[in-house]
C-alpha cells in the first residue's frame, strides 16, 4: 500500500528520500556526522524493497548540473591560478586511475569475472556513471551495470573514510598545489617613531600587498589613509593584515599605540556594506575609484565566513560585504553605490545563471570520436563544471554577470547534490539486491574494494609528497578523483566549507572524468 502510494506520487518519494537522509545525516559515528551521504544510503536501502521506487533520470541530471555548475562558479576565480601550481596533482590523479585500471584487470581475472563485469566494477569502485554509460555502449552488454551496482557503495564509503583520514593527517606537502588562505586579519594602531619612511603605497608594495592602511592621525586630525601619505614621527596609522605581517609593520614604523583611531568617529565612520549592485560586481576594487569618488577606502571584504584583504585587484561579487571607511557625510553615497540591499545581495541573476548552464550543457554534448567507434564527451556534469570554472573566472561579460552570490551558490549546489544522491541511490538499490542474489556479489565486491582502496591509498600517501596535496585540498582532490559529490559534501561539512576543498575537487575533476570515460570501455575490451 505504502509502496504503491510512493510509486504513484514521485514528488513525495523524492522529498521522502531527502528528508530521511537529512535525519540520518545528523547521526554521529565516532564523533563524525554522516552528513549528506546519508541521502544516498537511505535511497539505496528504500529502493531495494521495490525497483519501482527509482526516481526519474531527469531528477539526477538536473541535480548534477546544478551541483557541478555552482562548484565551478565558486572555484573559477582561483582555479586557473591554482592550476599553474597543480599540474603534478592532476598528473597524479591520472596515474592513480591508470593504476586502478590495471588493478581492476588483474583482480577481475583472478576472481574469474568477465571483462564487461570488470569494467563495471571499475566504474562503480570509482563512482562514475558516464564511464559506466561509455562501457555499456561500447560493449553492448548490461553486465557493466551489475558490476557498477555491487561496487558503487564501497566506492563512496571507502573514499569517505580516506577523506576523513586526509583531514586528520598532518603530513605537509613539499610544494602546495593550492595556496593557503590568508590567516585571520587583524587591525592595529601604530605610533610612528622612525624617520625616512616611504609612502603608504610603497610600504604596501614592500610588504607584498598583504596590508592595508585605513586611517592616519596627523597634527591631531584623523583622516583617510591615502597612497601618497608619508608617515613621520608622531603620526598614528591604522594598519590591517595578517597578524605576523602587521607585527612586522609595527616594528618598521615604531610601536603599537593604545590610541584606537577607529573609535574616533567624529569625521570618519566605518561599516560593512553589502554588494548588491550588479554594475559594481565583477570588477576589481581598484577600478571603482572609491577614494576619488567619495574620499573612502575599503579595507576588508567578507565572503561567506572568510575575511579577505581589500587589495586593488580583488574582484568583488554580489553578496560580498565590504568594510568601508569614509567621511560620515558621504557614507550614504557609498552605501547607494554598492547597493547595500540584503535581499538583492542574495538574489540569483537568472540571465547569467541560465545562460551559463546552457553553455555548459552544450559543451557536454561535444563528442570526440575514438578508435573503435566510441565517442568521448564530458557529459552534463563535466560540461557544467568547465563552463562554471571559465565563467566564474570571467565574472562578467558586458552586461551579463556570471558570478553567483556565495551563499546562493552554496545553497543551490547543496540542493543539486542532494537531488543527485537521492536519484543515484534510488536507481541502484534493486540492482544491488539482484546482483547479490546471483552469486556474483562477493567476488565483485572484493574487486571493487581492492580498486577503491588502491586509489585511496595512492592519493593519501603520494598526494602530499608528489602532488602537493594535503588536508582540505587533498580531501577535495579525493572527491574530485572519485567524481563523487557525497565525498565533497562530507569534506565540506567537516571543514565548514573551507574553500580549499572545492578547489581541490575542481582541480582534478575534469581529468578524472575524461580518464575514466576513456579507460572503462578499454577494460571491457582488453580485460
Amino acid at each position: 500500500m505504502i509502496v504503491d502510494l510512493l510509486v504513484e506520487h514521485t514528488v513525495l518519494l523524492y522529498f521522502l528520500y531527502i528528508a530521511i537522509g537529512a535525519v540520518l545525516g545528523q547521526i554521529r559515528i565516532r564523533g563524525v556526522l554522516i552528513g549528506p551521504a546519508a541521502v544516498l544510503f537511505s535511497a539505496l536501502a528504500i529502493s531495494a524493497i521495490d525497483e519501482r521506487l527509482a526516481l526519474p533520470e531527469i531528477v539526477g541530471q538536473i541535480g548534477l548540473v546544478l551541483f557541478a555548475y555552482c562548484v565551478g562558479v565558486n572555484s573559477g576565480p582561483t582555479f586557473f591560478d591554482t592550476l599553474r601550481n597543480g599540474g603534478r596533482a592532476v598528473a597524479l590523479v591520472a596515474v592513480t586511475l591508470l593504476v586502478g585500471a590495471g588493478v581492476a584487470i588483474g583482480a577481475g581475472s583472478l576472481a574469474g569475472l568477465s571483462p564487461a563485469l570488470t569494467a563495471g566494477a571499475f566504474t562503480g569502485a570509482l563512482t562514475n556513471t558516464p564511464a559506466l554509460a561509455a562501457a555499456t555502449e561500447q560493449l553492448g552488454s548490461s553486465e557493466p551495470t551489475v558490476g557498477y551496482s555491487v561496487t558503487y557503495v564501497f566506492g563512496v564509503i571507502g573514499m569517505l573514510i580516506a577523506a576523513a583520514w586526509a583531514l586528520r593527517g598532518r603530513t605537509e606537502p613539499k610544494v602546495s598545489a593550492v595556496p593557503e588562505p590568508e590567516p585571520e586579519l587583524t587591525m592595529r594602531s601604530v605610533r610612528v617613531e622612525n624617520t625616512g619612511l616611504p609612502t603608504l603605497r610603497e610600504l604596501i608594495t614592500q610588504f607584498d600587498d598583504r596590508i592595508r592602511f585605513s586611517r592616519v592621525r596627523h597634527d591631531r586630525r584623523v583622516s583617510i589613509a591615502t597612497d601618497d601619505f608619508r608617515p613621520a614621527p608622531g603620526d598614528v596609522v591604522s594598519v590591517i593584515g595578517p597578524e605576523t605581517v602587521v607585527s612586522d609593520v609595527v616594528a618598521r614604523l615604531g610601536h603599537e599605540s593604545s590610541l584606537h583611531l577607529e573609535l574616533d568617529r567624529k569625521a570618519l565612520d566605518f561599516r560593512r556594506i553589502a554588494v548588491s549592485n550588479s554594475a559594481v560586481a565583477g570588477r576589481p576594487l581598484g577600478e571603482l575609484g572609491l577614494l576619488d569618488r567619495f574620499g573612502a577606502t575599503a579595507t576588508r571584504v567578507r565572503r561567506g565566513d572568510i575575511d579577505f584583504l581589500a587589495t586593488d585587484d580583488f574582484i568583488i561579487h554580489v553578496g560580498d560585504r565590504v568594510r568601508i571607511t569614509a567621511p560620515k557625510s558621504r557614507m550614504g553615497e557609498v552605501s547607494a553605490f554598492f547597493g547595500d540591499s540584503e535581499h538583492e545581495a542574495s538574489a540569483l541573476n537568472p540571465i547569467g545563471f541560465m545562460v551559463g548552464i546552457v553553455i555548459g550543457l552544450l559543451i557536454g554534448l561535444i563528442a570526440i570520436p575514438l578508435p573503435g567507434g566510441a565517442k568521448l564527451s564530458l557529459g552534463i556534469a563535466g560540461g557544467a563544471l568547465v563552463a562554471g570554472l571559465v565563467l566564474g573566472r570571467l565574472h562578467r561579460t558586458g552586461p551579463i554577470l556570471w558570478s553567483i552570490p556565495f551563499p546562493t551558490a552554496n545553497a543551490l549546489g547543496e540542493y543539486g547534490m542532494l537531488a543527485f544522491l537521492a536519484y543515484a541511490g534510488s536507481t541502484s538499490g534493486s540492482k544491488l539486491v539482484t546482483a547479490l542474489e546471483t552469486g556474483l556479489g562477493p567476488p565483485l565486491f572484493i574487486v571493487g574494494v581492492i580498486i577503491t582502496t588502491t586509489a585511496a591509498l595512492m592519493l593519501r600517501f603520494l598526494g602530499p609528497r608528489i602532488g602537493g596535496l594535503s588536508g582540505p585540498v587533498l580531501a577535495g582532490a579525493m572527491a574530485g578523483s572519485q567524481t563523487q559529490p557525497a565525498v565533497l559534501a562530507f569534506a565540506n561539512q567537516r571543514t565548514k566549507a573551507d574553500p580549499r576543498v572545492s578547489l581541490g575537487y575542481a582541480l582534478v575533476y575534469p581529468v578524472a572524468m575524461i580518464v575514466k570515460v576513456l579507460i572503462a570501455p578499454l577494460i571491457g575490451i582488453v580485460g
